[in-house]
């Protein structure tokens, strides 16, 4: 198997698109308060940019799109970004993909300037929680001011 890890370019919007209203409806992310239903989810690369201090990261298995994430500004903010929308298809888990996905997530923040990084997530997401807590994320008691996803009920934030 060959793997990969790369910044998603508008040909591969609609299979990530796919990706994360299927991964998202798995774990009951469905509807208003979730990061599916961002209008970003239909064309992620025109909404990720390095120009923006942003960009989505995308999974390959042997050439196929199995999942992403990416980093951008939280809520506009220079010094906090957020580690946005981690989602990989079931076959493509425990691969180490979504470990290298976060890894070069947080390298991008640390050279954009950021300080710390936010993620807002289900508690259903267990294997997503284990991953944050291993790479030194901590949990929040309640999610930062400003953000969106009024139906995520865990918040983790890491300093870089």
């Amino acid at each position: 198997m060959q793997y990969g890890i790369k910044e998603i370019q508008a040909e591969q919007d609609e299979a990530v698109c796919r990706i994360i209203k299927a991964v998202g409806a798995e774990h009951g992310a469905i509807g208003e308060g979730f990061g599916p239903s961002d209008p970003e989810v239909e064309r992620m690369s025109h909404f990720y940019m390095g120009e923006q201090k942003s960009i989505y990261l995308i999974a390959t298995v042997n050439g196929q799109v199995v999942g992403g994430s990416g980093i951008a500004a939280f809520n506009g903010s220079a010094e906090i970004c957020e580690l946005r929308k981690l989602f990989l298809l079931a076959e493509s888990r425990g691969l180490g993909l979504g470990k290298k996905l976060t890894d070069e997530c947080l390298t991008f923040a640390r050279e954009n300037g950021y300080r710390q990084c936010y993620l807002d997530t289900l508690a259903n997401m267990k294997p997503a929680i284990a991953l944050y807590e291993k790479l030194g994320f901590r949990h929040l008691q309640r999610p930062l001011e400003g953000t969106i996803h009024s139906g995520c009920d865990v918040w983790m934030l890491k300093d870089l």
